[in-house]
């Protein structure tokens, strides 16, 4: 998989992007740990939690926000 970027959506939340851009989930600090939730989305654009093409990795643990960890773990 090629690199993910992050973006910062406030101090808790991170989203997770594909290098074209598609959203394929969040990073959302719980406590003091950091979990990816995966997100897809339908036909008709409404979301579904926990889905898309990162769904097995659905609330994989991270320390912090970095795209470099987030790429190579999920990938």
């Amino acid at each position: 998989m090629a690199a993910l970027t992050l973006t910062r959506v406030n101090a808790d939340v991170h989203s997770v992007h594909l290098p074209d851009g598609s959203h394929v989930g969040n990073l959302k600090r719980i406590g003091a740990v950091w979990k990816f939730k995966a997100i897809g989305y339908d036909a008709a654009g409404n979301v579904i939690p926990g889905g898309g093409p990162l769904t097995d990795r659905h609330n994989t643990p991270f320390a912090a926000p970095d795209a470099d960890v987030v790429s190579a773990t999920l990938d």
